[in-house]
């Protein structure tokens, strides 16, 4: 589970709880400029000195706000891909496992990840001659091939046309609701929201 306690990030936000059950996806909205960035930076510890913050981060009974960036075990996924063009598709993929993994079983697991995808055949791509799907799916593939044990969407579809974002949208919640762990959504767009998802409203802690 993953849980915001008492939090409180100068000038922005104020007293903000909420938790996150193994396999639940939480949606927080709000306008731009309300904080929604600023609290995901927070969480995953890279908060910038212009913001004072006091509060409490919880991820699976461990107390993670003083924790380094490295040992938190929360991934996020932006809206732009953000892949490293002068690599292909499967060495991105390889930079993301964690370093347990060892020698043939790194490709290989970069193999299923995008076999899973519909993306097999594509290790040795390109980035540059990715579609915008295509993109998408590998970015979320290196965010889950890390192993997180929490997962932040900043925003994953905005960047995807109305076809293809209903598509990679039911895909993304099929496969972290299939790992089982907790999962924060920021968004502007209620078709966003999952079914039957709780949704939490930023303003509610300004």
């Amino acid at each position: 589970m993953l849980t915001v306690k008492n939090l409180t990030i100068e000038p922005l936000l104020q007293k903000v709880n909420f938790s996150v059950q193994p396999g639940e996806i939480v949606t927080l909205m709000g306008p731009s400029g309300s904080g929604k960035s600023t609290l995901f930076a927070w969480m995953v510890g890279a908060l910038s000195d212009d913001f004072r913050a006091h509060g409490e981060l919880w991820l699976n009974d461990r107390q993670c706000e003083k924790l380094p960036v490295a040992r938190r075990g929360i991934g996020i996924l932006f809206q732009d891909a953000l892949l490293f063009e002068h690599f292909s598709v499967g060495q991105n993929l390889l930079l993301a496992l964690p370093a347990h993994i060892k020698g043939s079983a790194r490709a290989e697991a970069v193999h299923r990840a995008l076999d899973s995808a519909g993306l097999g055949g594509f290790f040795r791509s390109d980035p540059a001659t990715l579609s915008g799907g295509e993109r998408a799916r590998v970015s979320l593939l290196r965010a889950l091939l890390a192993q997180p044990q929490a997962l932040l969407l900043d925003e994953p579809f905005s960047r995807l046309d109305k076809a293809l974002r209903i598509s990679f949208r039911a895909w993304v919640f099929a496969q972290v609701r299939a790992l089982k762990i907790p999962v924060v959504l920021v968004t502007h767009d209620e078709d966003d929201i999952p079914p039957a998802g709780q949704v939490i409203q930023l303003s509610d802690w300004q």
